[in-house]
């Protein structure tokens, strides 16, 4: 049986095991993903192909450990403008891509305009990152910030059970 996804895409349970064994260690060998998922390896090589293809599987990544590499202060940021679209969100948008300690950026509803979560070496570091970099920038109404005490949980792997066949 196979999955059909909004877009049109068809998903079938090897595609499915495929993404899964891929999210937990896109280093598995092609031959040790088959073996996992009942493929020969040929098959899971063409398969990662076309889901490379389709646009499923973006790109591959290391991840790093931030407090191995001295980046041991993690910021949630609020950012409101001082109008809501137009100019100021573009410029908004496309100078935060340029500042390497945010790791992500979020337009989201509600009180604030954008999340970031922002990544630095210290407080001093993430002070300077706000009050020097993102305040400046054009539009900018306010900003608030929420020190990352400890993290619970944080993950990369998408859930695939809502594609999964019943």
């Amino acid at each position: 049986m196979q999955i059909k996804l909004d877009d049109g895409l068809l998903l079938d349970k090897f595609d499915i095991g495929l993404l899964a064994a891929l999210q937990k260690n896109a280093y598995a060998t092609h031959q040790a993903i088959g073996e996992a998922i009942h493929l020969s390896a040929s098959q899971v090589s063409r398969r990662i192909q076309r889901l490379q293809d389709q646009g499923l599987i973006k790109r591959y990544v290391a991840l790093l450990e931030p407090s191995r590499l001295g980046l041991g202060v993690r910021a949630l940021t609020y950012v409101t403008l001082l109008r809501h679209g137009g100019e100021e969100g573009r410029a908004f948008e496309e100078e935060v891509k340029h500042i390497d300690e945010v790791l992500d950026c979020y337009a989201v509803a509600g009180e604030a305009d954008y999340v970031l979560h922002i990544v630095t070496t210290d407080l001093s570091t993430l002070s300077d990152t706000v009050l020097r970099r993102i305040t400046r920038i054009q539009g900018v109404a306010s900003i608030r910030s929420n020190i990352v005490l400890n993290t619970i949980k944080t993950g990369t792997a998408l859930p695939l059970t809502h594609v999964q066949e019943k």
